[in-house]
């Protein structure tokens, strides 16, 4: 059977295999998860973990991001993704999920990929281990298997134009038009209103322009997300031509050596060839389980989907390192098959999307009882008392005209404008948001936890001091001690041997010629700093030559160590590796087992350690205080204290293989105890440059920042210093013992969560800052989270995986919106668990796909990520403010005074719909545009529990303190023309369309037409004052002016304006349309008056805005929007 005949299908395979079982709750177990794992800091791969001899084959980076955008939602600002379950499951509709199971089922029944050998698979597939594809094959199989990349799932057009059509208030609209055409004929008969049928095509009008506008909008919010996806890093590292070389995963093609390491998502299904002692795979994905499965090179199942030598396209290594082969691209992957078979589930509605839901719900429920009140006052009583006066044809109209005016038509087309902008607005400063959730909940953040390494810190490390016995020296003191005449120790030599040999760092051999600290490093950053080190006193790649690698196990969050253990190549290597006594008694079996890791995990392991004279001692008390001295010292001052040691196992070459499963035991169990504790070197990874001022302004906008690190606690605590994290003295740092398990004390001046001035003063530090390890905190009672909870400055140091998701875990139980930053394997429960998730561009890749949103800068692009959080929420408000008046209001007082009082209905049903599908509306779309104000980071974090995007303050403002001053100079205006005209208001009250004889019906209908232009004229000049007064909501239009300032300038505005000034000379002014509108021209005195009023809103505003800021407690301020 040839390659291309492994991807044929059966037509029996048991269903079982693409059985999904739900489950309530999912959470990764972390076997080996590095605190830096998929932290990239070079584009070069790192150097195997495994437990075979092949020093070719080491494990590199493999980085994928798959990204699937669905434009035909009805708010389109997403970014779905296939992604992992940690807490809860995704469900899977029952009949697509058993479709899809069936049909992929009997497409993988013969692959036999995972039940061939090793070289039969290489050999199939033309490629080689060591060689990888040539350039030509490549060619060959891109032709024949295409990209690695799924299908274009079967056009959506039609339930998309649909969407197009009726989506938002599209519906409304279309029945509106065919109501308003059937009171045209045939109820209109025999005298059919020319007006109705001219508000019919309004309407159809309005109908089609929406829909347009939809269209134009999906496909420009299409464009963003896709500039977006294409900003995520999306490749990976494969071996091709002998070199490994780093390719976009849509170039992958079957053969392809593929080197994965934790963190990587894998981009192809691929068959394992090398794999290391500590790999394993989250599949949770594809088969609902969430329980990480141990990588191997043997078939372990006979069914595809369950044997472990497989990895599939779209799963996780979550810990380890592999190398495999690639055996599916594209469709033919168990991920590709799926995926074409199904549907991608509906995400839920966002919070966003609810409170408008919520607020469309309360306008259209107040529509629907006034349209009652109508329908009854007009059947009970005005059809026998004043037959006359309102005709159903009328009665329609006004149904119709209610139901548009109280329908904000601009609402969908500024909430889709404004999350487009902001999106655009972030993506300039490097911020990616994956979601609509991202954007609304950036503005109610009160907690950031955030990770350390290379998160707050530059990521960027190196040695500055190193420690053999109780001398402690620089790097270059170092090498002139071990090169000083005087010295015939090694104890230098033997430091620097376990630097350059327990470290999984790699130089890049095209850079191995410039000076040491320009050369690029594959690895994390501990290791390049240590691998520098070991540089500084010779060529590493000659130690490695003197020794060979049979196993390693990786560093992880919860060891906070690393293993090594090797053999002998060349006898050279062993004078530099151990003292004069290992020396005499090595033989030719024994291996050299190596570590690094935190010296407060490792000491208690040692018993013996090197002197300055490299000689071996027994580890005393004298000696262990004084290692804790240096240990305390450098962490203190913000170091990274690793501690070096070594055993020599005698015999185990052939005692144990480290191929068998019980080798890795044996190692775990020889370094628990008698190791040799060689020396320590302290790593300084400074902060950010930007971190301390980014702390100072989040602080400000009442957001509390903590560090969650898995450092040691001093090194934490010193960081934070640092980085402005805690202000307080070191002495007036709490620690557990401050928090009473019973909660009968409460800490002196802990805030609740809301930072106080009192508290914002560094020197006020009576309880401010506390820090505590993980084991600290897995004693915890609910009374002590409650009093830590409150805390302004923390740092969680030492901490686990399973304890950072905890700290997010409590923070929400107690009313917290919580964001979580991290970048490594063991982030990625706490980034999918917080409120808001923040990945950085350089993170793993299953941490970028946990999180929410992506830093491709550096952490300080999250204060730009606030602000313009919140300032989605604020311009809705604005909008909403600047709608509700005119809109609702002011039109549906004329209809109400027409169907009650008998008056006539003062502004025309044609005239209202311009205002809402026009004039409004483009001002409502121009505030989208709004800047952030001045104090958009002096406020504290909304609470999403109160403040709602529509409550009664809004409310008040909208209809009480801008509707009525609206409504009165309107009607003011309106009827003292008619007064001027000989039409008193005496005579229109409770007129129900009786005149006396002196007044003619042309008369009256005449007037009544220009009062009604008069009272479009005045709403239309006055809104105009009303957007510029609801730009902002605390500061003065003088602190924000409009123009001639860039920081707070929308120019947008200007052209609204124009453009409402244009549809009232289209409407009022063109002869033939007047006639068919009853519309009429005015006289020019009456463009005046309503900017006199217009003035008097902004000065009311202004001046309500001044006691705001005045009086902040005050009961005005209490009611403020």
């Amino acid at each position: 059977m040839d390659g291309k005949a492994m991807y044929a299908s059966s037509e029996e395979q048991d269903d079982e295999i693409f059985q999904v079982q739900p489950r309530p709750e999912m959470r990764i177990r972390f076997g080996a998860q590095d605190e830096e794992a998929g932290r990239q800091t070079s584009t070069l791969p790192r150097m195997a973990r495994t437990i075979t001899n092949s020093s070719q084959l080491s494990a590199t980076s493999s980085r994928r991001r798959r990204v699937s955008i669905d434009p035909a939602t009805a708010l389109p600002i997403t970014y779905r993704t296939v992604s992992f379950a940690i807490e809860e499951s995704k469900e899977i509709q029952r009949a697509e999920a058993d479709r899809a199971k069936k049909d992929a089922a009997a497409e993988l029944g013969d692959l036999e990929w995972h039940t061939l050998s090793t070289d039969d698979v290489i050999g199939r597939l033309e490629t080689s281990v060591t060689e990888g594809l040539s350039k030509e094959q490549v060619e060959v199989k891109t032709k024949e298997f295409g990209k690695n990349m799924p299908s274009k799932p079967p056009s959506d057009l039609l339930s998309r134009v649909f969407g197009y059509l009726f989506g938002g208030f599209g519906s409304v609209l279309l029945i509106g038009g065919i109501l308003v055409t059937i009171t045209y004929e045939p109820l209109g008969e025999p005298n059919p209103a020319q007006a109705n049928l001219a508000l019919a095509i309004v309407l159809y009008a309005v109908f089609v322009i929406q829909a347009l506008f939809n269209a134009w909008q999906d496909w420009s919010s299409s464009r963003t997300m896709a500039s977006i996806s294409g900003m995520l890093p999306d490749d990976c590292f494969v071996l091709r031509n002998g070199n490994r070389v780093e390719l976009a995963a849509v170039d992958l093609v079957p053969g392809d050596i593929l080197y994965i390491k934790s963190g990587n998502k894998l981009p192809a299904d691929v068959r394992f060839i090398e794999i290391s002692s500590d790999a394993k795979f989250d599949r949770s994905i594809l088969t609902g389980e969430s329980q990480p499965i141990p990588g191997s090179i043997e078939n372990t199942d006979l069914n595809y989907l369950e044997t472990h030598n497989i990895g599939m396209q779209g799963t996780h290594c979550i810990s380890g390192s592999a190398i495999g082969v690639t055996v599916s691209t594209g469709d033919k992957t168990v991920f590709g098959k799926i995926a074409k078979l199904t549907n991608t589930p509906k995400t839920g509605m966002t919070t966003l999307q609810r409170e408008i839901l919520r607020f469309i719900i309360i306008i259209c429920s107040i529509m629907v009882f006034f349209n009652i009140v109508v329908i009854i006052c007009w059947a009970a009583w005005l059809r026998h008392s004043h037959p006359d006066w309102i005709t159903i044809a009328g009665l329609i109209v006004d149904i119709v005209t209610v139901a548009v005016a109280f329908i904000p038509e601009g609402l969908p087309i500024a909430l889709t404008a404004s999350l487009t902008i902001t999106a655009n607005i972030m993506k300039r400063n490097q911020v990616l948001c994956k979601s609509l959730k991202t954007v609304e909940t950036l503005g109610a953040v009160s907690v950031i936890c955030s990770d350390k390494t290379g998160t707050l810190t530059k990521n960027k490390m190196f040695v500055t001091e190193c420690s053999i016995a109780e001398k402690t020296m620089t790097p270059e003191q170092a090498v002139e001690f071990q090169n000083s005449n005087g010295n015939t120790t090694n104890c230098v030599a033997q430091l620097r041997s376990l630097a350059g040999l327990c470290n999984a760092g790699e130089f890049d051999a095209a850079t191995l010629n410039l000076p040491l600290a320009e050369r690029k490093i594959a690895g994390d950053a501990t290791d390049q700093a240590v691998l520098r080190l070991s540089e500084t006193f010779g060529e590493v790649r000659q130690l490695h030559m003197l020794w060979r690698k049979t196993f390693e196990l990786a560093f992880n969050s919860k060891n906070k160590f690393m293993i090594r253990t090797l053999t002998l190549s060349n006898p050279e290597g062993l004078e530099l590796a151990v003292s004069p006594q290992e020396l005499a008694e090595w033989k030719k079996e024994d291996l050299l087992l190596t570590i690094k890791g935190a010296p407060d995990i490792l000491v208690e392991r040692c018993t013996k350690y090197v002197g300055e004279d490299g000689h071996v001692y027994p580890l005393n008390a004298d000696m262990r205080n004084s290692i804790e001295v240096i240990k305390n010292k450098w962490s203190s001052q913000g170091k990274r204290v690793i501690l070096f040691a070594r055993k020599v196992l005698t015999g185990h070459q052939k005692q144990h293989n480290p191929e068998n499963n019980t080798f890795e035991a044996e190692i775990m169990r020889q370094a628990g105890s008698d190791l040799i504790l060689v020396g320590l070197v302290g790593i300084v990874d400074p902060p950010r440059d930007d971190i301390p001022e980014v702390v100072k302004v989040l602080r400000r906008a009442g957001i509390r920042i903590f560090m969650v690190t898995g450092d040691f606690k001093l090194t934490a605590q010193a960081i934070a210093i640092e980085c402005g994290i805690i202000t307080s003295s070191t002495d007036m740092i709490h620690d557990v013992s401050k928090l009473d398990r019973n909660g009968l004390e409460t800490p002196k001046s802990i805030s609740s969560g809301v930072i106080s001035e009192k508290n914002a003063d560094p020197k006020h530090g009576d309880a401010r800052s506390i820090t505590l390890s993980g084991p600290e905190l897995i004693s915890l009672n609910d009374n002590q989270w409650d009093q830590l909870c409150q805390y302004e400055e923390i740092v969680f140091a030492r901490t686990t995986p399973e304890q950072k998701l905890r700290i997010v875990k409590e923070f929400q139980k107690r009313k917290n919106i919580v964001g979580m930053t991290g970048d490594g394997v063991n982030d990625a429960p706490s980034l999918k668990a917080a409120d808001i998730g923040i990945a950085l561009g350089s993170g793993s890749d299953i941490a970028i796909e946990a999180a929410d949103m992506v830093l491709l800068d550096s952490f300080g692009a999250v204060v730009e990520a606030v602000k313009y959080g919140r300032v989605v929420f604020d311009n809705l408000k604005k909008t909403l403010i600047y709608l509700l008046p005119a809109g609702t209001f002011c039109e549906f007082l004329p209809i109400i005074t027409n169907v009650i009082l008998g008056l006539p209905q003062i502004l025309s049903s044609f005239l209202m719909i311009m205002i809402c599908c026009l004039t409004d509306c483009a001002g409502a779309t121009v505030l989208a545009y709004e800047k952030p104000e001045a104090d958009v980071l002096l406020r504290k974090p909304r609470d999403v529990k109160k403040d709602r995007l529509v409550d009664w303050k809004l409310l008040f403002h909208a209809y009480v303190f801008l509707g009525m001053q609206e409504a009165i100079a309107s009607f003011a205006m309106a009827y003292w023309y008619c007064q001027r005209r000989g039409v008193t208001f005496s005579i229109l009250w409770l007129g129900y369309g009786r005149y006396p004889p002196h007044l003619s019906d042309e008369h009256v209908q005449s007037v009544l037409a220009v009062a009604s232009s008069i009272y479009f004229v005045n709403l239309v000049i006055m809104q105009w004052f009303n957007l510029m007064a609801t730009r902002t909501r605390r500061l003065s239009i003088f602190q924000q002016p409009p123009a001639f300032n860039k920081a707070t300038q929308n120019l947008w505005l200007f052209p609204a304006i124009l453009f409402a000034l244009v549809v009232i000379f289209i409407f009022l002014y063109i002869p033939g349309l007047t006639s068919a509108i009853n519309s009429s021209p005015i006289p020019v005195e009456y463009f005046f008056f309503p900017l006199c009023f217009g003035m008097w809103i902004l000065f009311t505003d202004e001046v309500r805005k001044f006691y705001v800021r005045k009086w902040p407690e005050g009961w005005l301020a209490r009611m403020a929007w």
